[in-house]
Order: C-alpha cells, then sequence, then structure tokens
C-alpha cells in the first residue's frame, strides 16, 4: 500500500506513522518504506512497527532496484505481513523537470500498488471531492483505493466531505479529526529525528497509533493492500551486489559507523553491505564514546544534526583526536554531508575533528535537489571520472580559505555550469552529497576494496 496526499503538509507522516503502530499493536508484521532520500520519516516508521524504515527512490537507486529493495526490506529479518509506503510531497511531484520520476505516483506504478490518499479537510468540505476525483483521473496508471481525511472538525465537516468524495466511488476508510497534541515538533531540515526524543518520539507514536486506531478503518486498509498483485523478482542482496568481495561475517576486520543523536542519517543497505564484505559494523556515539571501537580500519560517517550538537562534540576531545589519528593513519574514510562537518577545523565556532581544512557555518540558505556528479579525484570511493547520482539537503555552508584542495564531485549548477564540492584528502572522502550505495554498489566496492586490500574492478 502506498499512502500519499495532494501535497505536503497533508498529515501523511502522522497518519502513515499511526497505522504502522496500529497494524503492529494487532500483531501484524508491517516493512515501512519511505519514497525518496529522506532520513526522518523512515526513524518514525522504525520506532511504530520495529523494523527498520527503508527508502524507495529511482533517482538514487535506480528504476530497477525499487521493487529489489522493497522486497529485501519485506523479507529482513523475517517476511513481513504489509509494506507500507509513504510518500514524498503531492503524489506526482518528482524530481524537477522530470515528468514526475521518482514521485509517489511513479513508485505506486513501478511496485503496482494501490493508494490510499491522505487530505487534509482543513478549510474545505464538499469540494474535497474534486480534489480526489481530480488525482484519481490524473494518470490513469495510478489506482487510487482509498481516501483518508485528516484535520476533521465536527460531525457534521466530515458528512460533508463524505459526501462530496462519495460521487468519484472512492471509498473513505478513515477520518482522522484535529488533534494539535499530537504534532510531532520540526525545526530547519523537517520533524525533530525520533533518535534525538526517544521518551517523547515513544508517546508521540503511542498517541497517533491510538488515533488511528478509533478513527481508521485498518480491516479496510489491509483489504485494500491485499488486493495488490503479486511482484515479479527476486530481492535485492547486499553479497549479490559486493560480487567476490562477499566473504563471511566478521571475517575481515571492523568498520566504526557514526550513530547517537547528532548522526541519525544513514540508508540500512550501507552497513548491510559493509556487513556482507566480512566486516563487522561497529556503532559509535559521538557524543558520549570518548574513543573509537577498538581494531576498526575504515570510517563511516553519514549526516545528521552536528550543528545542534557542535557544543557536545566539541566537547569529546579525546574522540575528535581518535578520528584524526585513524585518517592521518591512512584508513580509509567516507563522509556525508555531518560527516564532512565534523571533519573540519571548526562548526558554528566550535573546534572539530580537524582532519580537512573546513570550517562550516550554519546558514539561511537551504540547499536542496537531486544530483548527477562525476568524481574529479581517485579517491577510496572509486576512480576519476566515475558517476553518482544523490541528493543534497542542508543549511549549512563549507569554507575552504586559501587552502588548496582536491574537490570530491562535480555537477551541472541552474546556469548552465559545473559546480565542484567536496573534497579528498589522502583516504578520506567527505561531500554534501549523499549516496545510497545500494543505488550505487562500486562505491561500495571501491570502499570495502580498499579497507580489506581486495582488488577491486573499476565501475
Amino acid at each position: 500500500m502506498v499512502i500519499a496526499a495532494p501535497g505536503s503538509g497533508s498529515g501523511k507522516t502522522m497518519i502513515t506513522t499511526g497505522i504502522l503502530a496500529a497494524l503492529s499493536r494487532k500483531g501484524i508484521q508491517v516493512s515501512p518504506h519511505k519514497v525518496g532520500p529522506d532520513y526522518i520519516d523512515p526513524g518514525y516508521h522504525a520506532a511504530a512497527c520495529g523494523r527498520v524504515g527503508r527508502n524507495l527512490d529511482p533517482h538514487l537507486q535506480g528504476v530497477d532496484r525499487v521493487v529489489p529493495l522493497l522486497l529485501h526490506g519485506a523479507t529482513v529479518p523475517t517476511l513481513a505481513d504489509v509494506a507500507v509506503v509513504e510518500g514524498v510531497m503531492g503524489l506526482f511531484d518528482g524530481q524537477l523537470g522530470a515528468r514526475g520520476f521518482a514521485s509517489t505516483a511513479h513508485i505506486a506504478t513501478l511496485t503496482a500498488s494501490p493508494v490510499v490518499l491522505v487530505v487534509d479537510g482543513a478549510h474545505t468540505s464538499r469540494s474535497v471531492g474534486a480534489t480526489v476525483l481530480g488525482y484519481s483521473r490524473f494518470d490513469p496508471a495510478v489506482r487510487i483505493a482509498g481516501v483518508i481525511l485528516n484535520n476533521i472538525a465536527s460531525p457534521r465537516h466530515e458528512a460533508e466531505a463524505r459526501d462530496g468524495i462519495e460521487e468519484t466511488g472512492i471509498p473513505v476508510i478513515g477520518c482522522v479529526p484535529r488533534v494539535p497534541e499530537v504534532v510531532v515538533p520540526s525545526r530547519h531540515l523537517g520533524l525533530v529525528p525520533a533518535a534525538e526524543r526517544s521518551p517523547e518520539a515513544a508517546a508521540a507514536v503511542d498517541a497517533l497509533a491510538d488515533m488511528v486506531s478509533a478513527h481508521v478503518d485498518l480491516d479496510a486498509f489491509l483489504e485494500i493492500a491485499g488486493a495488490a498483485p503479486d511482484l515479479e523478482g527476486e530481492p535485492w542482496s547486499p553479497s549479490d551486489a559486493l560480487g567476490p568481495l562477499a566473504a563471511p561475517a566478521g571475517s575481515r576486520g571492523r568498520v566504526a559507523v557514526a550513530g547517537g543523536r547528532a548522526f541519525t542519517f544513514g540508508y540500512a543497505e550501507t552497513t548491510e553491505l559493509l556487513a556482507a564484505a566480512g566486516l563487522a559494523v561497529e556503532v559509535f556515539d559521538p557524543l558520549v564514546d570518548a574513543e573509537l571501537p577498538s581494531g576498526v580500519s575504515g570510517l563511516v560517517i553519514g549526516g545528521g544534526f552536528p550543528e545542534v550538537h557542535a557544543l557536545e562534540l566539541a566537547a569529546n576531545v579525546p574522540l575528535l583526536r581518535s578520528i584524526r589519528e585513524l585518517a592521518e593513519a591512512g584508513a580509509p574514510v567516507s563522509a556525508e554531508c555531518a560527516g564532512l562537518l565534523y571533519l573540519g577545523q571548526s562548526l558554528d565556532g566550535h573546534r572539530m575533528a580537524g582532519v580537512l581544512p573546513t570550517h562550516a557555518e550554519f546558514g539561511h540558505r537551504l540547499t536542496l535537489g537531486y544530483r548527477s556528479a562525476v568524481a574529479l579525484t581517485d579517491s577510496v570511493l572509486g576512480p576519476a571520472g566515475a558517476r553518482v547520482t544523490g541528493h543534497e539537503f542542508h543549511r549549512t555552508q563549507v569554507v575552504f580559505g586559501d587552502t588548496d584542495h582536491a574537490p570530491a564531485w562535480a555537477w551541472a549548477d541552474r546556469d548552465g555550469g559545473h559546480r565542484a564540492e567536496g573534497v579528498v584528502q589522502g583516504s578520506v572522502h567527505a561531500s554534501y552529497l549523499h549516496v545510497h550505495w545500494a543505488g550505487q554498489p562500486h562505491l561500495a566496492r571501491s570502499f570495502v576494496g580498499r579497507l580489506t586490500g581486495a582488488l577491486v574492478d573499476a565501475p
């Protein structure tokens, strides 16, 4: 089942999280998924149903990998009863200028999934029917099989909205009242991650489960999902993606992966690829751990919010020293976005690891969008000339000053030129670009090859 909406702010995440939690309460195994590159919503999905939240994104992963990755998530660690996919933005909103590529509708079509449309009923009533009718007819390949009304003010409001939708022939399977006390807090890049507010997030998930149980027909939801056709194909396999580099678990040493409240952005498939390469994945928390896990020979630092925790990160001087020493010893290091900031000299005036000649500051300009990039410098992620697809999403800015540096990537900018970004320094690759290693397996193979000393074919 795909849960979509006419636009952002309709309540998709709130209602999806509530459905996941409510179904899990009934003993139903739910596999949660999110359309697009978003890291935050999958965290709430995981809190709701106890399974890893996973992303589906044709730009990051490739069209041919969407169904295998959906099947992978639905079978690991056990076979799920239902897969629930939360959409992104409006149902037909995708990559700019690409006619809906990587949109929620695109995912629904690729996975042959029925769609439940979440419609915000605030400031409207019977006109909701026109909205539902338009969305149901815009693309014949997308089947809207049900509607959940959100922000319903009263029984009279509900009756008017239902009356409008009734003429479309699409059933209303839920009417959710206005419940401001359940709203999840936001900040500069969206919702506050669940991992940063564990007790409050758990309470919010419970409240959302209560809300959905009281106001959504879960039996009707499951009946619609059960009518989806079977998918052809095999689940994605990290071992198959690595090819000859796959090895028995723990047979090739250890790799450290940053986690904790400051580094919550990462795709589950990244650690699965590392583990499939025979590496023991050691997660550490830069806010509390005084040193890197013993015996690690590589480091992966994903995204997150180091700007929110800069003072605490700076205070952990022993760990900063440990990371600097590992990089100086030539261990392969891959750092994305938050990792780029953390490895620099300073962040908002606070001392960081000092591995890279960068200074970062928080700004008010949001940088956001899909990128198609080419590597400018040989690195632990592969040779110069290698091409990747990725995503950029940040409000910070990095300054190199007068120091020469080797850039990591280049991609086309809005003016028709090219923009160089990131830095390669020795065995360190750091960039704002988020990439999905399942969609770019040559990156994983290159990194693993450098870490283990194995030979790797060029992409």
